[in-house]
């Protein structure tokens, strides 16, 4: 079939869910679900290869959105929900290996989860087609963050590598667990700071639509 014809098609809602990046989305899934399968098992060479698979098809479900034009909300939606169950569920594990740091691990959590709702709920809402959208005036560090595809999968990754090396710090591995905790500290803690700048941004956009829609009346 031509690709003329291909995009005459008329699309269904199963076609939506079927597009590539979502088909990479529901891969992430299941490798992040056999990761917390082997994670209870106390395997931490295959939890690192099943976590580790599915955060690198994060870049992937990306490339193929833009190369084949099927970026979606859904698949939007879906990524960034995979992305926080995925660390969430991972941080709540490394809560049982280090359950004197259980407050810590808690505000993690709730800052991820807090500071990437309110910032999609906030960019839907006004009006943006995608919660990467960020314009420099709202903030340059989000911006930064955002934009730059470079940046956006420096941070994220080095995030991720940060928790997985927590976690096998404790099985006693020392290059990929010790020492790369140290490694990734600094551009972990700079994920932090962005999640909180992330969450004020996103209170301010929510707070001036409130001002606005009350002056209307």
């Amino acid at each position: 079939m031509s690709q003329s014809k291909q995009s005459a098609k008329v699309l269904t809602i199963n076609d939506i869910f079927l597009f590539i990046p979502n088909l990479i989305g529901y891969s992430r899934i299941l490798f992040a679900i056999l990761s917390f399968i082997s994670m209870y098992y106390h395997e931490p060479i295959i939890t690192s290869i099943f976590y580790g698979i599915s955060g690198l098809l994060d870049a992937l479900d990306g490339y193929a959105a833009r190369k084949y034009n099927q970026g979606t909300r859904f698949g939007a939606v879906l990524d960034m929900v995979t992305d926080r169950c995925a660390t969430s569920s991972l941080i709540i594990y490394l809560s049982q290996l280090y359950p004197s740091f259980i407050i810590i691990w808690q505000l993690l959590v709730s800052l991820d989860l807090s500071s990437h709702y309110m910032h999609m709920y906030a960019m839907l809402s006004a009006g943006s087609t995608s919660h990467k959208n960020v314009d420099s005036k709202q903030s340059k560090l989000l911006n930064l963050y955002y934009t730059n595809r470079t940046v956006l999968f420096i941070v994220c990754l080095v995030n991720e590598l940060f928790y997985v090396a927590v976690y096998l710090h404790y099985y006693n591995f020392f290059w990929l667990g010790t020492l790369m905790v140290w490694i990734c500290c600094p551009i972990w803690l700079f994920k932090q700071v962005a999640n909180v700048i992330q969450l004020k941004a996103a209170s301010l956009i929510l707070a001036r639509m409130d001002l606005d829609d009350r002056k209307k009346k």
